[in-house]
C-alpha cells in the first residue's frame, strides 16, 4: 500500500470561468482533502495560472486532477508532495539559493 499523500502543490491553468472561489470550493470538496489554498499567479485574456496547495489525510491525486479537468483546467506540473504518516516541511540546504 502506498503512503498517503498529505500535501500536494500543483501548477494549474484554468479558464476565467469558473471563478477562483467556485474552483477552490469544488476542488476542496473532494474526499481526503482537509483544506485548499489557491493563489492566482498570472492571468491573461483567456486563462489563469494558479498555484494550488492541498492538504489532507489521504489525498487522491487522480480525483483532484479529474476535478480540475471537469472545471476546464489542466495540471501543468506537480511542484511538491508530502507523503507518509506526518507532515514534513522543507528545510534550507546549502544547495538552496
Amino acid at each position: 500500500m502506498a503512503a498517503p499523500i498529505r500535501r500536494l502543490v500543483l501548477d494549474v491553468m484554468k479558464p476565467h470561468d469558473p471563478d477562483i472561489l467556485e474552483f477552490s470550493q469544488t476542488v476542496a470538496d473532494r474526499e481526503g482533502i482537509a483544506g485548499v489554498n489557491v493563489a492566482l499567479i498570472e492571468t491573461d485574456r483567456v486563462v489563469q495560472n494558479l498555484k494550488v496547495t492541498l492538504e489532507g489525510e489521504d489525498i487522491d491525486a487522480d480525483a483532484v486532477e479529474d476535478a480540475i479537468s471537469d472545471l476546464g483546467g489542466t495540471v501543468h506540473s506537480i511542484d511538491a508532495v508530502v507523503c507518509g504518516t506526518r507532515m514534513v516541511d522543507d528545510h534550507e540546504t546549502p544547495q538552496d539559493p
